[in-house]
């Protein structure tokens, strides 16, 4: 799904002084807009692959859905310059529906607007009682064959890659996007669909941890999280109110314990 880029493309090399044509390709980017029973919904920007399990993984982000089983059918369309993705949920998911857009509307004016909007951002997570299957062996693992599951970034190096990870550090499963939450999405989504319980492993990002990757890792379930790049100070609040073990800033030879509920790396 990525491109040859249009134009010309020059690739300098400071220490040599040099400079000559290279050829590259780019990640794709499009809008993808969502629809829920014949409502818009939202237009994210994605890499329009793995589309169905972006769709299942958004549903279940966005808590129109407790699991895959509720999501009566998935279709995507392509239109000019777009995809559309419809999604059709059962009848009895219509008040949540109505008040999940409704909560856009007042988020999409001038981003987080209001007690109210703040309050949704915030709102409580359920707590996880897993202890997570990881430990330094595995982590250490999973990161040097994690290259090995991100052809779309080796070839445009402009792609995140979210992998779940087995105990032993195995990756069982990885999900490319130019968007990092976009990836995360993905991967639940084919958890999700493949019957795949998170509990059993963890999860691996390519990205900086945010708040909004702690919350899609405890909603889809999954007991730890290792980001590559650093957390925020809200991802970690959220993290220790949820019980989720967090790992950070991993590297081949270090990486941070951001909460450890479980004593893991004690």
């Amino acid at each position: 799904m990525n491109r040859p880029a249009a134009n010309p493309i020059l690739r300098i090399d400071f220490q040599k002084r040099t400079s000559a044509p290279c050829a590259r390709s780019l990640a794709q980017e499009a809008p993808v807009a969502f629809e829920y029973n014949g409502l818009g919904y939202a237009v994210m920007m994605a890499s329009p692959q793995d589309l169905i399990d972006y769709a299942v993984g958004f549903t279940l982000a966005e808590g129109l859905a407790t699991n895959a089983g509720e999501i009566e059918t998935i279709e995507v369309a392509e239109v000019a310059r777009g995809t559309i993705v419809r999604i059709a949920l059962p009848a009895e998911r219509g008040n949540m529906l109505q008040e999940r857009l409704r909560l856009r509307l007042v988020e999409g004016s001038c981003g987080l607007c209001g007690l109210e909007s703040i309050e949704e951002v915030l709102r409580p997570l359920q707590p996880l009682a897993h202890t997570p299957a990881i430990s330094r062996e595995a982590i250490a693992i999973a990161l040097a064959n994690l290259r090995d599951h991100q052809p779309a970034g080796r070839e445009t190096g402009a792609m995140h890659a979210a992998a779940f990870c087995d105990g032993t550090g195995r990756i069982v499963a990885a999900r490319e996007d130019i968007g990092r939450h976009n990836a995360l999405d993905k991967l639940v989504g084919h958890l999700a669909r493949e019957a795949g319980d998170p509990a059993t492993g963890f999860i691996l990002l390519s990205a900086r941890c945010s708040y909004e990757l702690v919350e899609k890792t405890v909603r889809a379930r999954c007991p730890a999280l290792v980001t590559i790049s650093a957390a925020s100070d809200l991802a970690v609040e959220r993290a220790a109110a949820a019980r989720l073990t967090l790992v950070s800033l991993a590297r081949s030879d270090a990486a941070l314990v951001m909460n450890d509920p479980y004593g893991c790396f004690a």
